[in-house]
């Protein structure tokens, strides 16, 4: 993919400053923090490298990035690294892609109770799907699953969204066989919907009562119990939505399709169009209205307030995993289902993720580092300005 001709951080050298003092009743340390490493991501303020050539003896000096997982320009080596760990892990099955939303009369809670909404988010979808799944009217089978938070939608509004990536079936409740799903959907879809509006709006309530929720601003009027119940019932009454999709087959086809999923931001580079100082305009895809590829245009600020929302609070945890897969037992459950799938014959050799390396631009073979170079360097050494 070429190089994209306008980025995120441009947009913040422009209005950043302008943003950040219009903002400061509400912008966070951690906001602050995130929209300072995107706008000196790969600039001289960062420090960086002399890399040299060794078979043609061509020089170029790269700057360092920012590794935060914020930023758009960060995420490819990350989205890399985090595929070769769990390429290991695939099953020699088809996997089913769960998408579970949550309500948009929620995204003000949300906005002011980030960590305790969207670990509540994680908990009524790993509870609802480990349930569901343990049925025996359903599936009857301990499964295990993979859950990614998105909290975004094309156009950059809060849309908080977990997708789960789950293997075709589950261990039977003795561990003795591979139970194969009934049905070609794997689990229904309504009784998706209803067990987590339960259990969100369970949790919710919990939430409320032991005092964890922020109420405030524009939610302020929820503080008061009987307005808190009514809006309790209101979502009750609504339909959750849970969506269901036969996801690829085989370890090539599923690694690419995590790879869409895993170490998204909010909007790529790729999807700006231009700027002219005040104005933003990016594509979108218009989901409501076929998928359409459409045209955004925002005032800088909107862009940046947009953008910030999405910002997760610090050391929040976005990509889980559940079931067999959690962490504690994943190796002792993985190597018994491998030996249970045709005798371990259907764990087959994974393909490793091709690393993006640094090749030189005149022979193309590798580029080596040759020193590394601190901020104070780079600024004596080349005439790029520091935008720190």
């Amino acid at each position: 993919m070429s190089r994209p001709t306008l980025e995120v951080a441009d947009i913040l050298r422009t209005h950043g400053d302008r943003f950040i003092e219009q903002n400061r009743s509400w912008l966070s340390y951690q906001h602050l923090k995130v929209l300072r490493a995107i706008r000196r991501c790969r600039t001289s303020a960062l420090g960086g490298h002399l890399d040299n050539c060794s078979h043609c003896g061509h020089s170029a000096i790269s700057f360092n990035s920012c590794r935060n997982r914020h930023c758009p320009k960060c995420q490819a080596q990350a989205r890399q690294r985090w595929l070769a760990a769990r390429e290991q892990e695939l099953l020699g099955l088809s996997y089913f892609h769960v998408v579970f939303t949550l309500p948009h009369e929620l995204n003000r809670i949300c906005q002011r109770n980030q960590r305790v909404m969207y670990n509540l988010l994680f908990k009524a979808v790993s509870e609802t799907m480990l349930e569901v799944a343990a049925d025996p009217k359903h599936l009857g089978a301990d499964i295990g699953f993979l859950a990614i938070l998105h909290t975004w939608g094309q156009n950059l509004l809060l849309h908080p969204h977990l997708h789960c990536l789950v293997p075709t079936g589950g261990l039977s409740p003795d561990h003795s066989r591979w139970v194969h799903p009934r049905y070609d959907f794997f689990l229904p879809v309504g009784v998706l919907e209803k067990v987590f509006q339960g259990k969100f709006v369970d949790g919710l309530k919990r939430a409320y009562r032991r005092r964890k929720l922020s109420l405030g601003g524009a939610t302020a009027s929820l503080s008061k119990p009987k307005a808190f119940a009514a809006f309790l019932r209101t979502l009750h009454r609504q339909r959750w939505v849970a969506y269901v999709k036969h996801a690829m087959a085989g370890p090539v086809s599923v690694l690419r399709y995590l790879g869409r999923y895993t170490h998204r931001v909010a909007i790529s580079n790729h999807r700006l169009v231009s700027f002219d100082g005040e104005q933003v305009t990016f594509r979108w895809k218009d989901y409501a209205r076929g998928s359409k590829q459409r045209l955004m245009t925002l005032t800088a600020s909107e862009f940046l307030r947009r953008y910030t929302q999405h910002i997760l609070p610090h050391g929040f945890v976005r990509i889980r995993q559940f079931g067999f897969l959690a962490n504690r037992h994943r190796s002792k459950s993985l190597s018994l289902i491998s030996t249970l799938l045709i005798g371990g014959s259907a764990r087959t050799p994974r393909p490793t993720p091709t690393t993006a390396t640094w090749q030189c631009p005149r022979c193309g073979r590798m580029m080596r580092i040759a020193c590394r170079l601190t901020a104070q360097q780079l600024i004596s050494r080349c005439p790029y300005p520091d935008t720190s």
